[in-house]
């Protein structure tokens, strides 16, 4: 190839990567509208996609994923005891040294939650029952029901983007919306409490009332071992998982009675509730967009609804989450690919995909409030012949 060739080579090839950020950015345009995620069965098919990846993506290492286990527990030591011994000793400044180790032990735990997350996918190593061990003992820590977790979202896996069948941040039709919903959404205070009952409460209210969760036909619980969530085969681990909790909810008991209930607060509630509340909002920013399509029974597929997510940009805190954040589409696609691989895919898979891959670099704060303002909830595309509906959907938030 001339010189010439390899100039035009190098142009198309630049053009071709502005054409695959341009339209999955989640950038407005001049017309002030959100360029919409392709919804139409995609032209690849999923071993297509599989075959771009170096099969080296797909190998799990059980000393490489326990080196990120003892990494971030070592952090999480580091700052413990500085929050145990440094901390008393500046009281002067204890009004700022508190909040800061609150934020940082809250990411780092929020990356240990990550990592009990890929051993319920069996993306930690080769061998299930190490990742059950470890999954159970991390998310147990951090009051986790294991099991009853990882089969949910299992199922989530299984039926993202369907809105008869996937299992967390269900979206509803402008019929199903509660009469306060349009007084929330209208105003900034409305949303601002909106999202800090999300962020604060959303997890929990999951875990215990299904909250935000698929419709069941009956009272839906991760605790209860007879939720409709679970097969009579998962009842034995349903109990295992309340029962790693509880044990963790006694140690913290007897912690508390030993150093003072205020005090396990601080060095521990606090950061956990910096977990749930990032776990939360991370998961509610992978799967709402305006960008986004959802489907109804006559239009969804699997392929098609592990494509409606989103990557986002969380800046540094990509490596402290182990980039759950900005390669979440990589990871629909392949649930069982060890973090530290998805990086890497996600490059791989970018040319495939073309406008099918969907990436948001606005700042996280000011996407948080966006989509709750614009992301309300669905109503059906409009075919075109003869006005009838698609059992495609996207979001609204017109009344």
């Amino acid at each position: 190839m001339g010189a010439g060739g390899r100039m035009a080579a190098t142009e198309r090839a630049a053009k071709e990567k502005d054409d695959l950020v341009a339209p999955t950015s989640g950038a407005r345009s001049n017309s002030n509208q959100i360029k919409k995620s392709p919804s139409d069965p995609p032209p690849f098919t999923l071993g297509q996609i599989k075959r771009a990846i170096p099969p080296h993506c797909f190998k799990r290492s059980v000393l490489r994923s326990f080196s990120y286990v003892v990494h971030d527990l070592l952090i999480s030591s580091v700052l413990l005891y500085l929050a145990l011994k440094w901390i008393p000793t500046i009281p002067d400044y204890a009004a700022l040294a508190w909040p800061l180790y609150w934020a940082a032990q809250g990411c780092v735990l929020t990356g240990v939650w990550v990592i009990a997350h890929e051993c319920g996918h069996h993306a930690f190593s080769d061998y299930s029952l190490l990742d059950d061990v470890v999954g159970l003992v991390l998310h147990s820590a951090l009051l986790v029901p294991y099991f009853s977790w990882k089969y949910s979202h299992r199922r989530h896996h299984s039926n993202t983007g369907s809105l008869d069948r996937d299992e967390v941040f269900v979206p509803k039709t402008k019929s199903g919306l509660a009469w306060y919903t349009k007084y929330l959404t209208n105003n900034p205070v409305g949303r601002l409490v909106k999202l800090v009952v999300q962020l604060t409460l959303g997890w929990p209210l999951y875990l215990a009332f299904n909250v935000t969760g698929r419709p069941y036909p009956r009272f839906t619980c991760h605790y209860n071992p007879n939720s409709p969530i679970y097969s009579d085969r998962e009842w034995v681990q349903i109990i295992i998982s309340d029962v790693g909790v509880l044990t963790a909810a006694f140690a913290l008991y007897r912690l508390s009675a030993l150093f003072g209930f205020w005090s396990m607060v601080r060095v521990y509630g606090v950061p956990l509730l910096i977990v749930n509340g990032w776990l939360v909002l991370i998961t509610f920013l992978q799967h709402t967009h305006p960008a986004l399509p959802h489907y109804d029974s006559s239009e969804w597929d699997w392929l098609r609804g592990a494509l409606a997510t989103m990557d986002r940009d969380y800046g540094f805190l990509n490596k402290v989450f182990h980039n759950i954040t900005d390669t979440h589409v990589a990871h629909h696609l392949f649930s069982t690919m060890p973090h530290y691989h998805a990086m890497e895919a996600t490059k791989a898979i970018k040319p495939i995909l073309g406008e099918y891959y969907q990436f948001d670099s606005t700042p996280v704060i000011k996407a948080m409030f966006r989509e709750t303002k614009e992301c309300v909830y669905v109503e059906p595309e409009n075919g075109g012949e003869g006005g009838k509906m698609r059992g495609v959907f996207w979001y609204n938030n017109k009344f």
